[in-house]
């Protein structure tokens, strides 16, 4: 696999990742200045020039992984016998100089519901560095033209049309966001005790009145979910202090608060 296909599916599936690029050759190499290769935690893709080299910018890449390093780092490598070496000697003769670069993990925020308000504000995020996932059971709801729409920007979109909505929960990646943003309560309602059930998601919201929220919230713990549980749903959603019942308005509240909570997970 390439270096850009490893890339791509990391980031289709919001795993974090090292770039590393060959930035300066001195004598000879067996890869030249611009070589590339993706390091996750599991695999790799592309090619520094294999050996001891690769192996050893795998090492570091991961160990940068691990720590959570956020700053590009630089290496460098004597391909010659008396280089100190880990994984085997390379006598190329030359040194080679590595750039590592944090490619770091997408958040992934999944929008049931592609309503008046569901619509807008995943148009709002896919301007974003995301993972954005829009579910609905209505089909029809996720037209050419929104599609054409929310591919226009670094979000990685997709659609989704699904009878039971709540299967996509048990999908989503560890501390993904769910917004519950649908036309029917009661699938609101499901959406909400599948997210609880699922646990590990970063953050659940779900559109609403304080009067809709007191009687989830009954049903919610008839269904078996402590309190505790419970109070990490968010209802209303959004900025608190910005009113206005438009569409457009609303999301821009509720992305708004989002990226709060983007910034609160940031180390």
């Amino acid at each position: 696999m390439d270096w850009i296909t490893g890339l791509s599916r990391a980031r289709a599936t919001g795993t974090a990742g090292i770039l590393a690029t060959i930035i300066e050759v001195r004598g000879h190499s067996p890869r030249e200045v611009g070589a590339k290769m993706f390091i996750a935690a599991g695999t790799t893709s592309g090619s520094v020039g294999g050996g001891n080299m690769e192996a050893t910018v795998t090492e570091q890449a991961r160990t940068m992984l691990r720590q959570g390093a956020e700053e590009v780092a630089e290496t460098e490598f004597g391909l010659n016998e008396h280089a100190q070496v880990a994984y085997g000697t390379q006598c190329c003769g030359g040194t080679v100089r590595v750039l590592m670069e944090p490619i770091g993990r997408r958040p992934t925020v999944a929008v049931f519901g592609a309503g008046h308000v569901g619509k807008e504000l995943a148009r709002i995020l896919s301007r974003t560095e995301l993972t954005l996932h829009l579910a609905d059971t209505r089909r029809g709801m996720v037209d050419e033209t929104l599609t054409a729409t929310l591919s226009e920007g670094p979000a990685t979109v997709h659609l989704h049309t699904l009878p039971a909505p709540e299967t996509l929960i048990a999908e989503l990646p560890d501390d993904a966001h769910v917004l519950i943003l649908t036309h029917d309560h009661a699938e609101d309602l499901i959406l909400c005790d599948a997210a609880l059930r699922r646990g590990s998601l970063g953050s659940i919201g779900v559109i609403g009145s304080s009067a809709k929220w007191s009687r989830f919230r009954k049903k919610l713990a008839a269904e078996g979910h402590a309190d505790a549980a419970i109070e990490r749903i968010q209802c209303p959603i959004g900025v608190p202090d910005l009113t206005g019942k438009h569409p457009a308005v609303i999301a821009i509240s509720v992305a708004a608060d989002l990226m709060r909570v983007f910034q609160k997970a940031t180390p």
